[in-house]
């Protein structure tokens, strides 16, 4: 993990083709390194949430190389490695999954859906509406709330249309998507430990991406 970060640093750094042609061999190896660390996340996340097991890690892992088509940022890498683990297509699924984010400075662990498109956003509220005290128990949980806090991101201003105003825990409705995240510090992956801690943490995640995708399966159903 040290020498990741160092070469993530130094990416950062210089982001350009020159430099990082000069140092793919060290790429090649980490990116390796990260491959064989995604499967055997993959296995320890699968021996509780069955949907994980058999994930292959070549599916969650994203790729270096930045999208810069449409991007006034014409930095051609990204300076994190992230993988996206979830039982329902790896990196590309709209499903709620678990994601591990490696960055200096910014690493994290994450789950939830995220930017869900209209309709799966509108049945995402509703499901929620309907079992709000399951939702909001999955919340409050103490271990849940130490690790992620609480929801993240933008919300709307005013309640989405089809819901009363006055409703219980309508900052819960205003949400545009429905994610958490607790934040790592570089020295948090310094410790022997730290793969046992990220399963832990995606343990105790685990009953909010449940939720999710129940109502996930339920969208994708009716289609």
């Amino acid at each position: 993990m040290k020498e990741l970060f160092k070469f993530l640093k130094e990416l950062r750094d210089n982001n350009d083709r020159e430099w990082f042609q000069a140092n793919k061999e060290r790429y090649d190896v980490l990116h390796k390194e990260h491959i064989v660390m995604v499967q055997e996340l993959i296995g320890r996340i699968g021996a509780f949430d069955s949907e994980i097991a058999g994930l292959e890690a070549k599916n969650c892992i994203y790729r270096i190389y930045r999208d810069i088509r449409f991007s006034n940022d014409k930095t051609p890498y990204k300076t994190h490695f992230g993988a996206y683990m979830t039982g329902f297509g790896g990196r590309t699924s709209p499903y709620a999954g678990y994601y591990l984010h490696l960055e200096p400075g910014n690493s994290l662990v994450s789950g939830g859906v995220w930017c869900p498109d209209p309709k799966m956003l509108k049945q995402l509220r509703q499901d929620i509406y309907n079992s709000m005290d399951e939702f909001i128990a999955i919340l409050d949980n103490k271990d849940f709330k130490r690790l992620y806090g609480g929801l993240e991101g933008e919300m709307l201003k005013r309640m989405p249309e089809g819901f009363a105003k006055d409703c219980p825990h309508e900052e819960v409705l205003r949400h545009k998507y429905y994610v958490v995240s607790s934040m790592k510090s570089d020295s948090f992956f310094d410790k022997d430990g730290w793969m046992d801690e990220v399963v832990n943490n995606f343990k105790v995640l685990q009953p909010f991406n449940t939720f999710l995708n129940y109502t996930m399966g339920e969208f994708f159903g009716k289609q």
